[in-house]
């Protein structure tokens, strides 16, 4: 069998005694530790689902109701800010504004307008050519005849004549031996200073070759000096570090190889393991504790409370509905359909003695005056007239009485 192939590890084998001594104290103690913890979470987790069920929405209702108000509140408020500003802006700026402009500035500016191109125009372009004549006549010409007939021939035949006779009869013929003479002169100095910077060249470059000799040997030396050196510190460095490397090996590393192995490896797995168990027992604890109280509020209040409901408060409320609540109800409901009746009989009682006042006072057909209200007449089969609050007329009306159809 090939030693490379990784084999599975036997819980039970001489080198597991030590997870087998631990395993069974390890999981009761994280028993005793994880199972408060697990109460409490599952005791959270029920409270977190019944606020999320019974208060959150509610709240939320509450806040978005609370919200819109105030948002309608503020789009109110700012609308009627803005109408407020808008009219003041409108009242005190741009009305005045538009006024100004249109009784003010607009005819001022035709005028300016007006006294520009029929006055100030004609004028300005007349003084503009007399001003022009005047400059050319006691400016311009002046100075064009005195350029042409004074300055030119001047200039070209008191200068420019006799500076191009200099040029060509003797600056010319003194500047080519001029240059004849310094070129000679430069050809000789050159050849003296070029033999001279040979020479010390040569001088130069044999010093150069003899101290290059001398430093090569005695750097060559240094170098096979100090090579050796470093060579022998190099030897004596590489077997401090074995030795180190060994030490640290045989007296750090190989102890804690073995304590990760063989004690820390299959301690933390028996206590991942013994949580995982003890999470699982816990939670099923804490599912049968958490019936165990259901099961007791439910006994002890909730069949309790249905019973009193039903044989109690369903009874109550069905008498009290029945006996007090119902005649109470259509009492009222009479009542209040017998004063309505009242009002309006009484309200049309008032209108037809006053309407036989008026015409006993005026006379028969002499007509109604037309601030005197008229009655609305008897709902039929063919009127459209469909206010609420409006009481009907009555039947029969006076002779000559004209009556208003509302529709």
């Amino acid at each position: 069998m090939d030693d490379r192939t990784p084999q599975p590890l036997d819980r039970y084998a001489p080198e597991t005694a030590l997870t087998r001594l631990i395993r069974i104290p390890v999981r009761i103690v994280v028993l005793v530790v994880v199972l408060p913890v697990r109460m409490v979470w599952d005791l959270l987790a029920a409270g977190r689902h019944a606020v999320d069920r019974t208060v959150l929405p509610p709240l939320r209702r509450a806040l978005e109701a609370s919200v819109g108000a105030l948002g309608r509140g503020l789009e109110w408020l700012f609308a009627s800010v803005g109408r407020v500003l808008g009219w003041l802006i409108a009242a005190l700026v741009l009305i005045p504004l538009r006024w100004l402009y249109t009784s003010v500035l607009t005819p001022l500016g035709h005028g300016l307008r007006w006294i520009a191109t029929a006055l100030l125009a004609p004028a300005a372009r007349g003084l503009g050519t007399g001003l022009a004549w005047l400059f050319t006549v006691l400016v311009v010409a002046p100075v064009v005849g005195l350029w042409r007939y004074v300055l030119v021939p001047v200039a070209r035949y008191g200068v420019a004549v006799p500076l191009v006779w200099l040029y060509g009869a003797v600056l010319t013929p003194v500047g080519r031996g001029t240059d004849w003479v310094l070129g000679k002169v430069w050809d000789a100095a050159a050849w003296v200073v070029g033999g001279v910077w040979r020479g010390t060249v040569w001088v130069l470059g044999g010093v150069w070759r003899g101290v290059t000799w001398v430093l090569g040997g005695v750097g060559r030396g240094l170098a096979w000096v100090l090579g050796g050196l470093w060579r022998g510190l190099a030897a004596v460095g590489r077997g401090v570090w074995v030795a180190v490397v060994w030490l640290v090996m045989t007296l750090l590393v190989a102890p804690a190889s073995w304590t990760y192995r063989r004690i820390l490896t299959p301690v933390g797995r028996e206590i991942a393991e013994a949580v995982q168990v003890a999470w699982r027992i816990a939670g099923y604890l804490s599912r049968a504790v958490g019936r165990g109280i259901a099961w007791l509020a439910r006994h002890l209040i909730g069949v309790p409370a249905a019973w009193v409901y039903r044989t109690v408060c369903t009874p109550v409320g069905h008498l009290v509905r029945d006996a007090l609540w119902a005649p109470a109800r259509r009492a009222a409901a009479e009542a209040g359909r017998a004063a309505r009746s009242a009002l309006a009989t009484a309200r049309e009682t008032v209108r037809q003695a006053r309407r036989d006042a008026w015409h006993a006072l005026v006379g028969g057909a002499g007509g109604a005056r037309s601030g005197e209200p008229r009655g609305v007449p008897a709902r039929t089969l063919g009127s459209t007239t469909t206010v609420p609050s409006a009481v009907q007329a009555s039947e029969t009306s006076l002779p000559g009485e004209k009556l208003v159809k509302r529709g």
